[in-house]
């Protein structure tokens, strides 16, 4: 998974806030100064001058470095480190800074259509203008239900995602940037307050997250404040840790590096560990008010208008209902578990399907062990995994991204708010490679006969090619190199996987297996997450229905329910986009037959950014009817 938005770290850092305010990631919540009003942009460079493209891509460009002057933490991902007031500062998590972004956009695509010609445009610009125009209307939409996401929640939130902004990407290469990250500790309390306060306006509103949620909330937020300065435990807390190691790492003398430890101590006494215990007694309290509650977006106040509103951006597509979307599941979980008997008859395995998946779950054979050594060597073997691929990708593949990509496990610091496995988009300067996390805790919840699916999908051809040849994408405005939709960035990740078995790996039985165990997974996906939030299933009842079609791990299926639960519609995006992406690809086969080049098609589908599935579509037919007439 990538993660748009932080549940484990961000996997992938978009920086949405920069151009589309209303799908900033968590960490980066749209603006980051106070909202100020916007003049229509001047063009210095006289029209006669340059083509109707050449114009408005000069302009999405200037307004691109305008906006990204309202998230100081977009600079950051992006490493954008010369300005060093906004690298002390944090996003502006108000409402009103929101609505100013919200109303910025409105104004640039007024700006845009009054001010081009769309037709003038070449066929790639007119792509980019309609592009720009889905994501501010989406944004638009989505704005109606922005009191309804939780603040706080099990697998993402401002409490995990300021320390892990800090500790991963506040570099401290001189003095200026350690003072930098001062600003942003001392801070750092006044912000996290702001988001409590709101997850307390909206908790008197009736948005609660499932009662599960709080303890591991808590737990979260306990493990920042914990350890020294704020105990005597012998141990140092995340923070303390990673700014006592950054500035090890850096010339200064002693007496100056001893004055930042005491800003930094001070910083954490009187600012961070007092908005964490603010925010620790407020989630006991919400706690208190959620009971036993485990409900889905159902329950939340235009619960269902909400969920409808989450399906639209999670598929990028309106004309899919809740209803179809569960009855696709069921289908596919019924063709792929056809697919799986096949392979049960080649390795021998008497029983039913359901025998197998419990043979898969508890089979030592299936499993590390959990040690040093173990995660060691699951390690290894998927980075080898992602070495085999990459060695025949330019069969498939016109282009192939210049950025690097790592294989690492989840550290400590996030180890219990993080999913399983899940991709960390490189910066843009390349001096950050891609990487791909997995989370090793506990060695049963992963199973060697996923390793080649998940290297696949979280590394390479997955998500990792398609978010660095976006990020790379040359002669294209920077928001559409940085946009993310989880319907296209997912579809295309589950489709990579898909695409291992044609480019001839997956060649040991139990990793194809694996491969359809992940492709089921996401199918009953379909089923599940419209399960609990249209048809009102409860937690058990989704859990139960996983457990039964699907050979994913017992632990595995709990934390993917509760997933869900607090996230609706995210699941939907990976089977969509998946199904989307295949049916395009087959009616390019059908009608171009020998013609057909998986490079060109891939190209198509990989060099205009994280576009919505409808524009994709008319993408790829536009591709199909030039090569007919060729």
């Amino acid at each position: 998974m990538r993660l748009h938005t932080l549940l484990a770290s961000a996997s992938a850092l978009v920086l949405a806030a920069a151009c589309s305010p209303g799908e900033a990631p968590e960490h980066a919540d749209t603006a980051g100064n106070p909202a100020t009003e916007t003049a229509a942009p001047s063009t210095e460079t006289a029209a006669s001058e340059q083509t109707e493209t050449e114009r408005l891509y000069a302009w999405f460009q200037q307004e691109f470095e305008a906006e990204i002057e309202f998230s100081p933490i977009g600079k950051t991902y992006l490493g954008m480190l010369d300005d060093l007031e906004a690298y002390g500062q944090w996003n502006d998590p108000s409402e009103a800074a929101f609505r100013a972004g919200l109303q910025r956009a409105a104004d640039r695509q007024r700006y845009m259509h009054e001010n081009f010609d769309f037709d003038a445009l070449t066929p790639e610009a007119q792509i980019t203008w309609r592009f720009a125009e889905f994501i501010t209307e989406n944004n638009a939409q989505q704005s109606e239900f922005w009191d309804h996401g939780f603040v706080f929640s099990s697998f993402f939130g401002q409490h995990t995602g300021m320390p892990s902004t800090l500790i991963g990407y506040h570099r401290i290469d001189s003095l200026d940037h350690a003072e930098a990250y001062m600003s942003r500790l001392e801070s750092m309390g006044d912000v996290l307050n702001v988001y409590t306060a709101q997850a307390d306006e909206r908790a008197e509103q009736g948005v609660l997250a499932p009662a599960f949620a709080y303890p591991i909330i808590i737990g979260a937020s306990e493990r920042f404040i914990t350890g020294a300065p704020f105990d005597d435990s012998g141990t140092d807390s995340p923070l303390w840790g990673d700014i006592q190691t950054k500035l090890a790492g850096i010339e200064i003398d002693d007496a100056t590096r001893q004055a930042l430890l005491d800003r930094a101590e001070a910083a954490l006494l009187t600012s961070v560990g007092p908005a964490y215990d603010n925010l620790i007694a407020t989630m006991q309290s919400h706690a208190d008010m959620a009971g036993e509650a485990n409900n889905g977006a159902w329950a939340l106040p235009d619960g269902e208008a909400y969920y409808r509103s989450q399906l639209m951006n999670y598929t990028t597509r309106t004309d899919m209902t809740a209803d179809e979307i569960h009855q696709i599941g069921l289908d596919e979980v019924e063709r792929i578990h056809g697919e799986m008997r096949q392979i049960m008859e080649t390795v021998g395995f008497e029983g039913s399907l359901q025998d197998f998946f419990e043979h898969l779950r508890t089979s030592d054979e299936f499993y590390y062990e959990d040690s040093d050594e173990g995660r060691e060597r699951y390690l290894t073997e998927s980075a080898a995994m992602i070495d085999q691929i990459s060695d025949v990708a330019p069969e498939y593949f016109g282009q192939l991204p210049r950025a690097e990509l790592e294989v690492r496990a989840v550290e400590e610091y996030r180890i219990t708010t993080a999913t399983g496995a899940f991709y960390e988009q490189g910066s843009l300067d390349g001096t950050r490679p891609g990487a791909y996390y997995v989370n090793l805790a506990n060695m049963r919840d992963n199973p060697t006969y996923l390793m080649e699916s998940l290297a696949y999908h979280e590394g390479a051809p997955g998500h990792h090619f398609q978010s660095s040849l976006a990020q790379e994408l040359e002669n294209a405005p920077m928001f559409q190199r940085l946009q993310w939709y989880s319907a296209y960035g997912e579809g295309w990740a589950l489709y990579a996987e898909n695409l291992g078995k044609d480019m001839g790996f997956f060649t040991d039985p139990y990793q194809d297996f694996g491969r359809l165990s992940y492709e089921v997974f996401r199918a009953a996906r379909l089923v599940v997450d419209t399960g609990i939030h249209h048809l009102q299933w409860t937690e058990q009842e989704a859990a139960d229905y996983m457990l039964a079609t699907t050979p994913m791990p017992e632990g595995d299926i709990a934390n993917e329910v509760r997933r869900y639960m607090v996230w609706p519609g995210q699941a939907v995006s990976y089977k969509v986009g998946m199904l989307t992406i295949l049916d395009l690809r087959q009616r390019a086969m059908d009608q171009l037959g020998d013609e057909f080049s998986y490079g060109e098609f891939h190209d198509i589908v990989l060099t205009n950014g994280s576009i919505p599935l409808t524009l994709l579509e008319e993408l790829v037919d536009a591709w199909i009817a030039r090569k007919l007439t060729e």
